[in-house]
């Protein structure tokens, strides 16, 4: 089990003096202390996740300040962008990072977003998967074949060069099981998380994948809120604002999102009870079985069952809403829980 960090902040509007702060630090601290990875996302147009349009630019943040650790999009949405400026922008963060550069691609969700290629909003889950093989095949070198300014065809290939010879590939699912199917036969790995399924959904997915792998193998990456305290009711005290906070706007979020042609829900002409009672129960799923919140020997647990799971990585999310300097100290209880994981291993 390898551990890394996650990023998707809550509200970009806060922390004005210093927004990039605890991604900054928290990578150094990562890259330092064995972790694996820094993520972080593309989001478009909302406070939720804002200070994330552009991974390609936070992980050439990331590559500048850290030697070791990978550098990964948790996640470009690949149906937004043409494969060629992916490539290159991702090539240079390889070169940047001098071989550490990793991405997982998303279809998208929220119909906003696609205000950027509303075109693509309909085809977007298989566009995802074309994209991502196109993306892989220029940065073995290939040419790809495209139309230019004055209707000629060229076949164009990326610059500068990657410096790895294979970019490192996941599909980012919800929870669809095609999802988990297709990276598995394309030998891509999966990153995923717990916000639409329980973990006894995610391991039939997992059986999936890995069935549909050629070597039966691959690696899959969960992304978990974490928090790690020195006592259960303190570190409860502590998370519930943040993470209440943190799933009413996810809830805002997901309701207005039109996902799938549902009907756009209006979060604020809800009765207040009823996105309490939501809030509240997201919370206690989180917080007693769906994260690393609370002390050690608890996440020692929940890791167990992971692991027993298939999960390959942990991706933990520690930005949802909590002060820098309490993440910050967090993080060596964090490193605890992975040294001595890799112990008890």
């Amino acid at each position: 089990m390898d551990f890394s960090l996650f990023y998707f902040a809550n509200d970009s509007r806060q922390g004005e003096a210093d927004r990039y702060g605890l991604l900054l630090e928290g990578a150094r601290f990562a890259d330092t202390h064995g972790f694996a990875a820094v993520w972080t996302p593309e989001r478009h147009f909302h406070p939720f996740g804002g200070l994330y349009p552009n991974p390609s630019v936070t992980g050439a943040a990331v590559a500048a300040v850290t030697s070791r650790v990978a550098v990964r999009a948790g996640s470009v949405v690949a149906p937004l962008h043409h494969p060629l400026r992916v490539a290159e922008e991702w090539s240079v963060v390889d070169n940047l990072s001098n071989g550490r550069a990793g991405v997982s691609f998303a279809s998208g969700w929220h119909a906003a977003d696609f205000a950027l290629r509303p075109e693509a909003y309909a085809d977007r889950r298989r566009l995802m998967i074309e994209q991502a093989e196109q993306i892989r095949a220029l940065w073995r070198g290939e040419a790809m074949t495209v139309t230019d300014g004055v209707g000629s065809p060229q076949e164009l290939r990326i610059f500068p060069p990657p410096v790895q010879p294979e970019l490192p590939v996941w599909l980012t699912t919800g929870g669809a099981v095609e999802t988990f199917e297709a990276a598995g036969r394309m030998g891509a790995g999966v990153l995923t998380h717990l916000l639409g399924q329980d973990l006894d959904d995610l391991r039939a997915k997992i059986a999936a994948y890995r069935a549909a792998a050629p070597d039966g193998r691959g690696h899959v990456v969960l992304m978990v809120h974490t928090y790690l305290g020195e006592d259960e009711d303190e570190a409860r005290d502590l998370v519930r604002p943040a993470l209440s906070d943190y799933i009413r706007s996810s809830l805002g979020l997901i309701l207005s999102s039109q996902l799938d042609g549902k009907r756009r829900i209006d979060v604020a002409k809800l009765p207040p009870e009823e996105i309490d009672f939501l809030v509240e129960q997201g919370f206690r799923r989180y917080f007693d079985d769906g994260g690393l919140l609370g002390t050690l020997p608890k996440a020692r647990g929940v890791v167990r069952r992971l692991a027993g799971l298939g999960v390959d990585e942990v991706a933990c999310l520690v930005d949802f809403g909590l002060p820098d300097k309490l993440v910050l100290a967090g993080l060596d209880r964090l490193d605890e829980l992975r040294r001595t994981w890799a112990d008890e291993r």
